[in-house]
This record gives C-alpha cells, structure tokens and sequence, in this order.
C-alpha cells in the first residue's frame, strides 16, 4: 500500500523529531515517495541531511526555491499529495494549522492539500492538556483531520505525562490506515477477526488452554487495516502488541469471546475466526486454589464450549 505513494512529512520543533527519522527511512523502504517539510524551528533538532539522506530527496522548507516553475511551486506539493503527517506536531503548529494560517511552506501546504492530513501531538503534558491547544485538536477533526493521541510517559524534562510522541511503528500503522481507507480494496468493509486461543479456568490460578501465538490472527488483521478495512480484532491473551489503527477487544474465555464476536458482528461485513477456541470448560471453577489432597489425583468434569462460527450474524464467515 505504500509503494508509490506521495508523502509529506512535515517535522515541526520538538525534541520528538529525532523519532521521525526513523519513519522516513522506514516509509522510503517500502517504496514511498517521501519529501520532507521542516519549520525553522524543527532543524534546531534535527538537520537537514539526516532526513536528505534517509529519503534520497532534498529538504523543504523555502516557498521560493522549490524545484518547479512559475508561481503555483509553493502550491504543488500539497496538490500532488496522497498523505500530509505532520510529526511531530507542536501545539504552535497546530493552533496555526487551527486559524488556517499559511505563512510558511508546511502551512500552505496543509491549506491547499485534498489529501488525508495526520497529525501526530508531541509536546509538554500541560500544554497538550490547556485548553487552547484541545480546542485547536477539536477544531481540526471537526474538519477531518486525524489527529492521533500522545503516549504518556516520560519526557524531555524530568517529568512523566501525557505527550510523548508515538512509535514510528504506530505512526506507520496509521498511515498505512489512512492510505488504505482511501483506496484500498476494503475500504469501507467492517470485519471481524478472532486471534489467539483462549483460557478456561479451573481455578484462580490453573486454566486448560492451548499454544496459540495469535500472530496469524494478528496478521491477518494488519493486512485488512492495510487494504482498508475498519478492523475489530479479538484476541484471547497473547504476547503480542496489538496493530495500531485496529480496535481490539481483549477476552479470555471461550463465552467470553463468543459474546465479543455477537457484538461486533452486529454490523459487520464479514467475520474470520482464526481464533483457537477451547473445545471444552471445566464445568465450575473452583473459587480457590486447589490444594493437593496426599497422593490422589484430581477429577475434572469438563462440557462442551458452543459453536461461535455458528452465530450467524455477519453477512460472510470464514473459519475453520
């Protein structure tokens, strides 16, 4: 989905910026076509030939020495476009972005674009959390904007809170995201994926379950978003990350994902169950710890999970 693609990666000042380098290289690796925009403020950061050598392209940041003729240069790129991310995103340059500002080539270009424009917040806790910079945020994904929400954790400062940018790998999933909902083969479709294998309980410690990783499932699930797709994914526990740009629902038991999949099989398109569900529970749980009992062994009295593919709510199924 990205080979081809036309990205503006417009980097604004942060100290976050340093994160944004490894998302060109990653973004031109697989075969995007990636100029890069920085505000004045951003190569106090980061230089010029750190992002020039990752993409193979000359830095933008002059309105008046931009490679094409004529006047309309400072306008070309943004129509040209097939995604605009601005990462990081400060709160000056979202407030400015906010009042349709367009005094510098990041700016404009924002303007003019009909691309799909991605903001990524990096900045500190209190002033992503002041009511100037949320209003600005509101404002902009009244207009369509996606703007994503920082990590909390710890910052620049010696401080921890909410404003961190994301990881180039969540960055990449949400373009990826966008650029599929725009012209993938799935875009619009809603589906269902199930992942992993599930837990039956036999007391508050013990559980039968089984060796699924959930990495098909969840494979299955990046590729989807990738074509386009609104994703739900439900996973029984794994060790895996979830794909950014999925929804995922986390259960455990084999009820308990049964009764996921009815929910959002309410208006979905197509369900895949590519999960590992238990055959069979425990008929009760103890609600303690078994203890051994001498040298006997134990008994367990096991019945039948239901059928979840045979809920037959969605408008196509695929499972085993």
């Amino acid at each position: 989905m990205l080979s081809g693609k036309h990205i503006i990666l417009g980097v604004s000042g942060s100290i976050a910026a340093y994160k944004v380098c490894e998302l060109a290289r990653n973004l031109t690796l697989e075969g995007a076509l990636v100029d890069v925009i920085m505000t004045e403020a951003a190569e106090h950061f980061v230089g010029k030939a750190t992002f020039q050598a990752l993409t193979g392209r000359p830095v933008l940041n002059d309105m008046w020495a931009l490679p094409e003729d004529g006047v309309v240069g400072h306008v070309a790129l943004g129509v040209h476009a097939d995604l605009v991310v601005i990462a990081p995103a400060t709160a000056n340059t979202l407030a400015r972005i906010a009042a349709g500002v367009c005094d510098d080539l990041l700016t404009t270009t924002v303007l003019v674009t009909q691309a799909p424009v991605l903001c990524a917040p990096a900045m500190n806790p209190q002033m992503y959390a002041a009511a100037a910079t949320q209003e600005n945020i509101a404002t902009l994904r009244r207009r369509g904007f996606t703007v994503l929400e920082p990590e909390v954790g710890r910052m620049a400062e010696p401080m921890t809170g909410k404003g961190r940018l994301p990881e180039p790998a969540t960055l990449e999933g949400e373009i990826r995201a966008l650029l599929g909902r725009t012209g993938g083969p799935l875009r619009g479709r809603k589906l269902v994926i199930t992942a992993g294998g599930t837990q039956e309980p036999i007391d508050p410690v013990r559980y039968i379950g089984n060796r699924s990783s959930g990495q098909m499932g969840y494979g299955l699930a990046t590729v989807a978003r990738d074509m386009g797709a609104l994703v739900t994914l439900i996973s029984g526990p794994v060790a895996l990350t979830p794909p950014p740009a999925v929804s995922t629902v986390a259960v455990g038991t084999a009820m308990q994902m049964r009764e996921a999949v009815q929910q959002a099989c309410a208006d979905a398109d197509m369900l895949i169950m590519n999960a590992a569900v238990a055959d069979f529970r425990p008929a009760a749980a103890a609600e303690a710890k078994i203890k051994k009992d001498g040298d006997g062994g134990m008994t367990l009295h096991l019945v039948q999970n239901p059928d979840i593919l045979g809920i037959g709510q969605c408008s196509e199924q695929v499972g085993p």
